[in-house]
């Protein structure tokens, strides 16, 4: 792509001026409004803030391109070109003082999530792909991303939510809990960073909207992983999503979330 490295500038731009406006709430007791009726759907100043420092950046140095963005809605652009932002994945881990939250950036070119970056703000951390990136970029240098090739049976399977959706979505979560080694929850986004960093070697979620696995489903598919939906489809648009780590580690998944045998 022609300009692929000011895709990837903007991007990184992007992200450093999320940081700065992130960090100075992170556990300080920062206040949070209830997007739900029932249950709790926190939002903070501090994801106002970081998308708003994305789009300041966005229209300094990219304002054809569109955005789609979790707190700020859509924004028409002219280029072809969407990025799509989720200030902070996984506010309810920041409202606890845990750092597995993260900012999401995809980009989209109407067809493919050709680019992304899942950056841990409090870490540190910086996991790339797309555009013939894979890396992980940190204070003390940057390390290549690529998935680690294991059997279903010694896998370590992972998800945000114990609960994975509607019951018939955790039961299905659970026929491919019940053949792995391990599982482990509460990881929101960088759940998709280690498995792109060869950690773990499965993720499965349910109800994800767009802006959840964009900027994930990128450095993914860079470190070598699957990304899809349940049905084997296309994962973009959020729903059902699994990340595997190799093609036979998502075939044998995707049979048991569908009620086979792996």
């Amino acid at each position: 792509m022609q300009d692929a490295q000011d895709i990837i500038n903007a991007a990184h731009q992007m992200a450093d001026a999320a940081r700065a406006a992130i960090l100075p709430f992170f556990r300080t007791g920062l206040a949070a409004d209830n997007k739900w009726q029932t249950g709790f759907d926190p939002v903070t100043e501090a994801d106002r803030a970081a998308e708003r420092a994305m789009r300041e950046v966005l229209a300094r140095l990219r304002p054809d391109d569109a955005i789609l963005g979790e707190e700020y809605g859509k924004t028409e652009g002219s280029s072809g070109l969407t990025w799509i932002l989720d200030p902070i994945d996984g506010t309810r881990a920041f409202l606890c003082g845990a750092a597995s939250w993260g900012v999401l950036i995809g980009v989209s070119d109407g067809q493919d999530i050709i680019y992304g970056l899942i950056d841990q703000p409090y870490t540190r951390e910086r996991f790339e792909g797309g555009l013939g990136r894979a890396r992980l970029v940190t204070d003390s240098g940057e390390y290549p991303l690529a998935v680690r090739k294991v059997d279903l049976a010694q896998a370590t399977l992972l998800t945000t939510y114990p609960e994975v959706g509607t019951p018939a979505e955790a039961e299905a979560f659970r026929r491919v809990s019940g053949q792995v080694r391990l599982t482990r929850y509460g990881l929101d986004c960088y759940a998709y960073g280690l498995l792109a960093l060869g950690q773990v070697d499965l993720v499965i979620e349910a109800g994800l909207q767009s802006y959840d696995i964009a900027g994930p489903l990128a450095v993914v598919q860079a470190a070598g992983g699957i990304v899809t939906n349940w049905q084997g489809g296309p994962a973009h648009q959020g729903g059902q999503v699994i990340a595997a780590a190799s093609a036979e580690l998502h075939r044998a998944a995707l049979a048991l979330l569908n009620g086979g045998a792996a």
